[in-house]
């Protein structure tokens, strides 16, 4: 019954809000169709919308009804905020464009201009919400390009400066201490990460010891995307993992997957000050995510692909961290890979990390 009314509620929501389900396309008539078209010139089907593929998703029947339950609310809000008299522009324009953004499509299936409006969308609300302006981008990626890291263990002092970096460059939660970036300390002549101590409290570097950096690698195998229940994480044409935290649903598999211990969730709603949020975001980077999703290092997206390096690079004081384009032979990172004797973590499991280690 619950499922009948919120269908019948979507439609009618969709055509209030100018989202008519499309028609279907037919083929001007006496066009010849190919022996391996099914349509026998009658129909061509039509991409689902952002609603058609909430509802075609398979889910659990609990993910189910809790989805039901939030769409039915969201979608009453709207209808009695459409009838009050006292609600203002502002608060409606928000609450519209809080239903479209909850019935958006999986980031990855979106045109260009549905990527387009979803910015807007995000953009917008944060301005009425918060009375400021933040530039989301939805770039690409950049057509022969394909991201690598090396890490030199010799250079790193654990100084933390790269982990400070991160977090204020990418947004990350204030009150839970969330960190993207470890920096492990390891005695001489052994690297144990079981043994070794990445909350220390002392003054660095610390005698008779060496330090190591870990984040997400970005695998050319990772694991992490192949047990995604609902897609939410892919691996773009230029090597960086990514997360649509829209469409997360927070089962943490990825986490459970990753080697590298490279995810982190999101226990709570993050906590950033005003003065302190990074206004120049990325639709699949550093814009504020939300409870009860995964995130984690994109190699700062949102620099990368404008030309810059990751704020961790820039902000390392003793140049341990280079980071560029594998495809390009005259690039700091080719130099290290072809001169320096390098090595990643856990090569047996054939994830293919774009991550190097290596020592002068």
């Amino acid at each position: 019954m619950i499922y009948i009314i919120m269908i019948d509620l979507i439609e009618l929501l969709k055509k209030r809000l100018g989202h008519d389900s499309p028609e279907p396309v037919h083929k001007p008539s006496g066009e010849p169709c190919s022996d391996s078209c099914g349509c026998h010139g009658s129909e061509v089907a039509v991409a689902d919308d952002g609603v058609d593929q909430i509802f075609k998703k398979k889910v659990t029947r609990r993910q189910a009804f809790k989805s039901l339950t939030a769409g039915l609310a969201a979608g009453y809000g709207i209808m009695t905020s459409a009838c009050s008299v006292t609600e203002s522009d502002a608060d409606g324009e928000s609450r519209k464009l809080k239903w479209e953004e909850y019935f958006k499509g999986n980031y990855k299936l979106m045109t260009d201009e549905e990527k387009e409006a979803t910015v807007k969308r995000l953009e917008r609300l944060h301005e009425l919400k918060n009375k400021d302006r933040v530039e989301i981008s939805a770039g690409g990626a950049i057509p022969g390009v394909l991201y690598g890291y090396a890490f030199n263990i010799s250079k790193c002092q654990g100084y933390m400066d790269c982990v400070n970096a991160c977090v204020e460059e990418n947004n990350q939660d204030r009150s839970s201490q969330m960190q993207y970036i470890r920096i492990h300390e390891h005695k001489n002549g052994a690297i144990n990460f079981e043994h070794s101590e990445d909350n220390f409290f002392h003054e660095v570097p610390a005698e008779g010891h060496f330090y190591m950096g870990t984040q997400c690698f970005h695998c050319e195998n990772p694991p992490c995307v192949d047990v995604c229940p609902v897609q939410a994480t892919w691996k773009e044409d230029d090597g960086i993992v990514v997360v649509d935290y829209d469409w997360c649903v927070g089962c943490r598999y990825c986490m459970a997957a990753c080697p590298y211990d490279g995810r982190r969730f999101n226990w709570s709603t993050p906590e950033i000050p005003k003065e302190e949020l990074n206004k120049d975001q990325h639709y699949l980077g550093n814009r504020p995510r939300k409870q009860g999703v995964m995130e984690k290092c994109t190699f700062c997206v949102q620099r990368t692909r404008s030309g810059q390096n990751p704020a961790c690079v820039e902000a390392c004081p003793t140049g341990a961290r280079v980071f560029g384009n594998l495809l390009d032979p005259e690039s700091d990172l080719r130099w290290v890979l072809k001169n320096k004797k390098v090595f990643r973590l856990k090569e047996d499991l054939g994830t293919e990390p774009k991550f190097w280690y290596f020592m002068d």
